[in-house]
């Protein structure tokens, strides 16, 4: 497309008024879209989980499918500037007035029910069915109303990379508002009528902002204060954009699992990472930045090596600092990699392929983090990696010699031996535990960085350091017999020699255990033979000689060792890795030991429990709301109504609720009340004197039908009864609220 130039009178005629007006509508149009297109991608996760469960394979073929869409939104964008810009006016309009008859958005279950199919590709073609069009439609609506705006009279049309802000605020309101706004006041249903509503502002928008456009097919002159580059991108350019924004998007992903696996799971803490990576977005391509980029590039490896340090160092009792540390690191890094994209931005005549190349940098990053880092990396080790390439992409000194290139390579050489030996002679002296220890090594971290900063290489080089040592030295005492790390996370079983225990966990979270002595068929941890799981076996419809369990969650098995003999346990557990650890005597001999019959069938609990047999089980009983990343679709009214099928007359559900961050007595309050069941809540402290010290603290919620067995609880003094409060509605499959039950 060929482009010239408007005069300065041009301008002045426009109107500041008609200016202001048309600025308006962009910005609005641009911020609408992108909250639209956040607002959706949860809507629509939300609604295919109770479908397809709660497996990796959803998530993850969720989140790459809508990557690729936005990818292809771009590519879009970029490739219809040739058509030019009316041709491309009326296509994009006509494509958005085609999508009309496909709102509401929804994803066709039926589609899902072909269970003779690759569930990945009944999920891609739901997806492209109920939101591909639209979604794909909002994702061209920011470079192209960019580029659109460029053509326009507005006075800063020559730089029009101030409005990608607001299309990172519409992400930002879109991610935040679903949790505190959407969610608690509508269920699903109501939430996409609102979306059409809202998606139908958007169209008018988009046509307000064609007619205003079309009074001008050429950008304005560049203020002198603006400076771009003057030639055409060159490959190089394409490659630094690219790499400049995979790295933020992969150290986004890359703190979320580390967060998660190794330092809490809190509930909802992914988002405080993914808003810092948006408001990122937001200040450097402000039209007044909050932050000058020099200060972020002083400031930024100071924060660096300290996470760097302790990335793979088990620290106890430190959470707040050490997220707090981790936070900070990122935020910096995703400024100085976002401050580096706007610097670096072309003339506005390549406004869309700088877009192109930056939404290519964040699906791979993405990509490589979903998919690739859990196959070949058994550590999170994709975070530091991220953060190694970052510190290599800031910019490097304008000039240099033979000597200090030598220096680049030998001083990261010198400093590995230091940390070696450090970690092999003094490992000991300075494992931190306390807050005083990890401050002081931050700040010997920090003073290593203001000397090293100004050299790219070397400095880069050197955190590269901090990885390599701590791979080759562990800085603590490695204990760990099994660990494996796939799509759920990381899986580790350790000894801990002092109690004559094997213990199994998922990141942070203690799944089971086991004794390696003469007590080794004694259930420890959350399932003591003395605490609720005991007593409700011991119960007369679930101790008949053909009782059969149900258990959804796995662990070690040490609830197999509860039934007797002649009775069956059927495990539901999600993830292969666990099922082979806790199946195989060499890590845990519940399976081979214990008296009753116990098998596992692999898949989501839900999903398996609609294929048992109808009133087959005496007692089921439901082990997977530990790890505070509860499945909530195993806590709606359907799924409860499915339970109610599958248990024989005068069945049980037993619920392990032992959650540090939520409240789920709240949920299961008005799900048994709506069922016309009673629910008892046991929060079991052991004995100090006379039972194992593995014996844990352990909440558990038991679920039964009103007569004889009811009445054994409301005589029992452990148990109490849930009642209904305020402020407790009952969640189905289109309404829960996650906020309402955090502590």
């Amino acid at each position: 497309m060929e482009i010239g130039h408007h005069g300065v009178s041009d301008s002045v005629a426009f109107g500041s008024r008609r200016s202001g007006i048309l600025l308006s509508v962009y910005v609005l149009a641009i911020f609408l879209g992108a909250l639209l297109m956040f607002w959706s991608e949860m809507l629509i996760g939300k609604i295919v989980l109770p479908l397809l469960g709660g497996t990796p394979m959803v998530w993850t073929t969720c989140m790459v499918y809508f990557q690729a869409l936005l990818l292809a939104g771009y590519a879009y964008a970029h490739w219809t500037m040739r058509i030019g810009l009316r041709r491309q006016i009326f296509l994009y309009l006509a494509v958005i007035a085609l999508s009309f008859p496909l709102l509401p958005i929804n994803v066709d279950t039926e589609h899902l029910k072909l269970l003779d199919t690759d569930p990945r590709i009944l999920l891609i073609v739901s997806l492209s069915l109920g939101i591909g069009v639209p979604f794909f439609i909002l994702s061209v609506a920011g470079p192209m109303l960019q580029a659109w705006f460029a053509h326009s009279r507005h006075p800063d049309a020559a730089n029009p990379y101030f409005l990608y802000a607001a299309s990172n605020a519409g992400s930002l309101i879109g991610l935040l508002g679903f949790p505190v706004l959407a969610e608690p006041q509508l269920n699903l249903m109501q939430q996409s009528g609102v979306w059409s509503w809202v998606y139908a502002a958007f169209a008018g928008l988009i046509l307000l902002a064609a007619l205003m456009v079309r009074e001008s097919s050429v950008p304005a002159v560049v203020p002198k204060a603006e400076v771009f580059p003057a030639t055409h991108p060159r490959t190089s350019d394409r490659v630094r954009w690219t790499l400049l924004a995979f790295a933020p998007s992969s150290l986004l992903l890359g703190l979320t699992t580390l967060i998660t696996t190794d330092i809490a799971a809190v509930p909802l803490i992914w988002m405080l990472p993914l808003a810092a990576y948006l408001i990122s977005f937001m200040i450097v391509f402000a039209r007044r930045p909050l932050f000058p980029h020099w200060a972020v590039l002083i400031l930024h490896p100071i924060t660096v090596l300290p996470p760097l340090f302790f990335w793979y160092w088990e620290i106890s009792g430190q959470t707040y600092l050490m997220f707090g540390l981790h936070f900070v690191a990122f935020f910096m890094t995703a400024l100085v990699c976002h401050g580096e994209l706007a610097r670096r931005r072309p003339d506005p005549r390549h406004l869309t392929e700088f877009y192109l190349f930056l939404s290519l940098g964040g699906m791979l990053g993405g990509f490589f983090n979903l998919v690739v880092a859990p196959l070949i990396f058994s550590r999170i080790l994709e975070y530091p990696l991220a953060m190694v390439l970052a510190l290599a992409l800031r910019p490097l000194p304008e000039q240099t010699d033979q000597r200090n290139r030598r220096l680049d390579l030998f001083v990261p050489v010198g400093w590995l031996g230091i940390l070696l030996a450090v970690l092999v002679f003094h490992r000991e002296e300075i494992i931190p535990q306390e807050v005083e220890v990890i401050v002081i090594l931050s700040l010997l971290m920090g003073q290593f960085a203001i000397v090293a900063q100004k050299r790219t290489v070397r400095f880069s080089l050197m955190a590269g350091g901090l990885v390599i040592a701590n791979l080759i030295v562990p800085p603590y005492d490695e204990k760990t017999v099994f660990a494996e790390r796939n799509f759920f996370g990381v899986l580790r079983v350790v000894d801990d020699e002092s109690n004559s225990v094997r213990k199994i966990y998922h990141g942070t979270t203690l799944h089971g255990a086991q004794h390696t002595d003469s007590r080794r068929l004694s259930p420890v941890s959350y399932y003591s033979e003395d605490g609720p799981v005991g007593q409700i076996f011991g119960m007369v419809e679930i101790d008949r000689a053909d009782a059969a369990v149900g258990v959804v969650g796995l662990g070690a098995g040490s609830i197999a060792c509860h039934a007797r003999k002649g009775q069956r346990v059927t495990f539901f557990e999600i993830d292969s890795a666990v099922t082979r650890v806790a199946s195989d005597p060499k890590y845990f001999t519940f399976f081979r030991d214990c008296p009753a019959k116990a098998d596992v069938v692999l898949g989501d609990g839900r999903l398996m429990l609609a294929k048992a047999p109808v009133n087959s089980l005496n007692l089921i009983v439901f082990d997977a709301f530990s790890s505070d990343a509860i499945p909530v679709h195993f806590l709606t009214r359907e799924a409860f109504a499915l339970y109610r099928t599958r248990l024989k007359e005068g069945g049980i559900m037993l619920f392990h609720i032992s959650s540090r961050y939520l409240d789920l007595t709240r949920v299961l309050a008005p799900l048994s009340e709506s069922a016309g069941l009673k629910a008892y809540v046991n929060n079991y402290q052991p004995p100090l004197n006379g039972i194992s010290e593995e014996i844990m603290d352990a909440d558990w919620v038991v679920v039964v039908p009103p007569g004889p067995i009811a009445e054994i609880f409301d005589m029992d003094e452990k148990w109490t009864r849930l009642k209904v409060g305020p402020n407790m509605p009952e969640w189905t499959d289109s309404f829960s609220n996650l906020l309402s039950i955090i502590r």
